[in-house]
């Protein structure tokens, strides 16, 4: 009999009892919790409680321009300064060129300018290389190295800022990362207003105030009179006035604090209140008591936003900028400059956000899906099982509890995929628990008494499990090395709940099963066990080998040349563009007006069609080609067009350069989890084994995207997320098969191999056929019920899930035949030589 000595059985209670008390949150709310119990909730992902996603990338041209117009000036002033006379002063890319016009004072321009090339503080190299040609040129050279120093920081200090901004806009707990050497990625929780947090970051927010220089008009400096210490700027007027204002700054954003809002004179005017730090304010009282009469223009990015008239000197610490803005635009115009200045110009390459509504309306449908799905399952087991389904579907409650208790610990964001994954965990977690009570059924067949046949049973088992699903865990890996953040909650649930279904089947329901039989002193299996339908079939596999081989190469010939010539219907994340789900806030959705309107925009294809709530539509619009910001200003359009009828609760868009990679991405991909999977399959079993598997896998993967193809569901990421679940799958049903081959070989190395691998394949078949129904089922509750985002994931899923189980059978198998499978050396274990010796065959 199996023994489990008390500290194991004490443990194994307290894991289950500490999953529940941390679990327990999830359930209740907090005004029904003792408080001396922990109150930490699962994190919700942003597409389960709405928020947005967003990618900056920090535009290096920008900084290297910067730098460049700042070592131009500092050129053009030191040699000024030392009285050297020189032409052709210019800079282009990363380099700058000036001819000195006397020889005689090459040398002494060398030496004014040399401190320029001094490296900077902590830096190993300077930032700046000089060199002389003997014409009198001289040549500096911005080096890669120092854009890049001012690439790390130009994105280290937009952290905080972009945060303060978040916050700014209505964002809760917003969390801001670094990605790559250019780019950060932005998650605002709860943001009810996402198009004013990007209105906010279009802007750097520099603040400027400079004298406007009077000794001529603009129009006179701009034809070719232009004053050296002077330039043109612009209003941000249709049509814009110009100015001619003083190179140098008086104050800057630096200078200025607590910035706020009163109301102008008329509606569309405001007042921009600040008060001065103290040096600014000793600076500004100077330059108005020298400057009475003068005019200052405040430019904000370069643009002029007023031109306030100096008429007296101000000692105040106080000041007040009038603004020809409503209050809603200067509201965004304090909130920008209370954040503070961007060091850099961000644009967004990504985003998605989700309407609050539409995440509530998520979670709703993905609880439904999990329950129906549970019931259907749990049903199913007692119905075959009953009390070992009893049993079964407890650990299923255990087992799910587990994974929100790991999730709560950890802080890992659950997902709408991840909710996917828990109600695949529904099937997978059956699985294992099939896998154990057939194997058990087995040896009470076998004449054996039912306790010995639990030790059996179990031991055979967990080796089988252990193959099946370190495949799985390998795809997860890649999964969450290479997803997004909301495939990155899908991988992690999955990851998760592999492992609490080993516990929950090898610990606990191992306990359960122990106390049941010991309680009811069983010889053998009670009659309300009926899992008995595919026993004693002899059902020839591989006699027809060549017809299923040929039916199915067809299949697969035909869904390559559709996705090759048709071609499959690509989701943005592959190919750029925008992605917009909209609600009619009265009456059903208007398809054609909505074609009709954006139409009009000159945005190029546009798609729309409608979902199963009448009110509601999707909106598809094709990369602009006009760089990152191309995407961003076809929303803003799309916004503007249809904000009076219709309310948007989910925008998707993906710039050129994230398509690409995300593209890229995807494919290693895949090829990452094959190649993973084939490998720990060929160290495990042997390579015809290998072969096979990989064989059955792509067979699956290509008719797969078949489907894509004639149904016409977007693929797209989460896609990609399907078919290495499909692939993980489709394994585990194929080890499975491959394990009891095995088996098979060791104990009878002598039988034809058609022969075993038709016994083989009918002594699990019970296992394939229980398990595929039970995982069809909660997919199918999925399908039906879990809502519209993940309805065509589920949909993918159902129909890989039902070409993985026929695989496993009619590929994977037979393809050994092809190899020759019959490895010289197999070891017997201990149990094969003992059914050896006794003379047990298979089936």
């Amino acid at each position: 009999m199996l023994h489990f000595s008390r500290w194991k059985i004490v443990l194994i209670w307290l894991i289950v009892l500490a999953a529940a008390v941390v679990a327990a949150p999830n359930f209740v709310p907090d005004a029904s919790l003792p408080s001396w119990l922990p109150h930490k909730r699962v994190t919700l992902g942003l597409d389960l409680q709405g928020g947005s996603h967003i990618v900056l990338k920090v535009e290096r041209s920008d900084l290297v321009k910067e730098r460049l117009e700042s070592t131009v000036a500092s050129v053009r002033g030191k040699l000024r300064e030392a009285g050297i006379r020189y032409t052709g002063l210019a800079g282009t890319g990363q380099t700058i060129q000036v001819r000195i016009t006397d020889p005689s004072q090459l040398d002494q321009a060398v030496a004014v300018l040399t401190p320029l090339t001094v490296p900077a503080a902590g830096a190993g190299d300077p930032d700046i290389t000089l060199s002389k040609a003997d014409d009198g040129q001289l040549t500096l050279q911005i080096t890669g190295k120092a854009i890049d120093r001012s690439l790390a920081g130009a994105l280290t200090q937009s952290i905080d800022i972009v945060g303060r901004r978040a916050i700014e806009a209505g964002g809760i707990d917003p969390v801001i990362e670094t990605r790559g050497p250019d780019r950060l990625t932005v998650q605002v929780p709860g943001l009810a207003d996402p198009q004013r947090f990007k209105d906010l970051l279009s802007q750097e927010g520099r603040l400027s105030f400079h004298l406007i220089d009077s000794s001529m008009s603009p129009e006179d400096a701009m034809g070719g009179n232009m004053p050296a210490r002077s330039r043109i700027v612009y209003s941000g007027d249709d049509p814009p006035d110009a100015y001619l204002v003083e190179r140098g700054q008086v104050l800057s954003s630096a200078d200025l604090r607590d910035f706020q809002i009163k109301p102008g004179a008329s509606d569309d005017s405001s007042n921009l209140t600040f008060r001065f730090s103290p040096e600014g304010a000793k600076q500004f009282a100077e330059l108005t008591q020298n400057n009475a009469g003068r005019s200052l223009a405040v430019l904000l990015d370069d643009q002029v936003i007023a031109t306030p008239v100096i008429r007296e000197p101000i000692t105040v610490d106080t000041g007040l900028i009038p603004l020809d803005y409503s209050t809603e635009e200067a509201e965004d115009l304090a909130a920008m400059l209370r954040s503070g200045p961007l060091p850099a110009t961000l644009t967004i390459v990504e985003e998605r956000t989700i309407d609050p509504g539409l995440s509530a309306s998520s979670i709703h449908s993905g609880l439904v899906a999990g329950v129906i799905g549970a019931v259907l399952v749990v049903g199913l087991m007692v119905a075959l099982y009953g009390v070992l389904g009893v049993i079964a579907a407890a650990a299923l409650v255990i087992n799910i509890m587990m994974i929100l208790a790991v999730l709560t610990l950890l802080g890992a964001p659950l997902t709408l995929p991840g909710v996917a994954g828990i109600v695949l965990m529904i099937g997978i977690a059956v699985d294992v628990s099939v896998l154990i009570y057939e194997r058990i059924r087995e040896e009470v067949r076998g004449s054996t008494r039912v306790d010995q046949a639990i030790r059996v049973g179990y031991s055979r088992a967990f080796r089988t499990v252990i193959d099946v699903n370190i495949t799985t865990l390998l795809a997860a890996a890649i999964l969450f090395y290479l997803g997004s953040d909301a495939i990155r909650g899908f991988a992690v649930t999955l990851a998760i709940g592999i492992l609490t279904t080993a516990f929950t089947a090898f610990a606990f329901t191992r306990r359960l099963v122990l106390a049941w039989v010991r309680r009811r002193r069983l010889r053998h299996l009670p009659k309300s066990v009926h899992a008995d339908v595919f026993d004693g079939t002899r059902i020839r596999f591989i006699g027809i080998r060549r017809y299923s081989f040929t039916a199915l190469a067809a299949l697969s010939l035909a869904a390559m040349l559709a996705v090759t010539t048709i071609g499959m219907n690509l989701g943005i994340d592959f190919t750029g563009g925008s992605f917009i789900e909209v609600k009619s806030k009265q009456g059903p959705a208007d398809l054609e007006d909505i074609r009709t309107r954006l139409s009009e925009l000159n945005l190029g294809e546009v798609q729309v069609r409608r979902l199963r709530d009448a009110s509601g539509a999707m909106i598809r619009i094709e990369a602009q080609g006009g760089g990152e910001n191309a995407e961003q200003s076809a929303i803003t359009l799309v916004r503007s067009e249809l904000a009076d009828q219709y309310d948007f609760r989910r925008v998707e868009v993906v710039g050129p350069a994230v398509s690409g990679e995300l593209t890229k991405t995807a494919t290693l991909g895949i090829l990452a989890a094959l190649a993973a999977i084939v490998i720990y399959i060929w160290l495990r079993f042997e390579w015809q084994f290998a072969i096979g598997a990989i064989v059955a896998t792509l067979h699956d993967v290509i008719l797969t995207l078949g489907f894509f193809v004639v149904t016409g569901i977007e693929f797209n990421l989460t896609s990609i997320a399907a078919l290495l679940v499909i692939v993980g799958y489709s394994l585990n049903d194929t080890v499975v098969v491959y394990d009891r081959m095995r088996e098979n070989l060791r104990r009878y190395p002598q039988m034809p191999l058609p022969i075993l691998i038709d016994a083989s394949i009918n002594q699990t078949l019970s296992r394939t056929i229980l398990t595929a129904a039970t995982t069809l089922l909660a997919l199918l509750a999925l399908v039906l019920f879990g809502g519209e985002v993940i309805r065509s994931f589920s949909l993918v899923m159902f129909f890989g899930v039902a070409v993985g189980t026929f695989s496993s059978i009619y590929i994977a198998a037979p393809v050994l035949i092809l190899f020759r499978l019959r490895p010289k050396v197999f070891d017997e274990d201990e149990d094969a030589a003992a059914d050896e010796r006794s003379g047990k065959a298979p089936v």
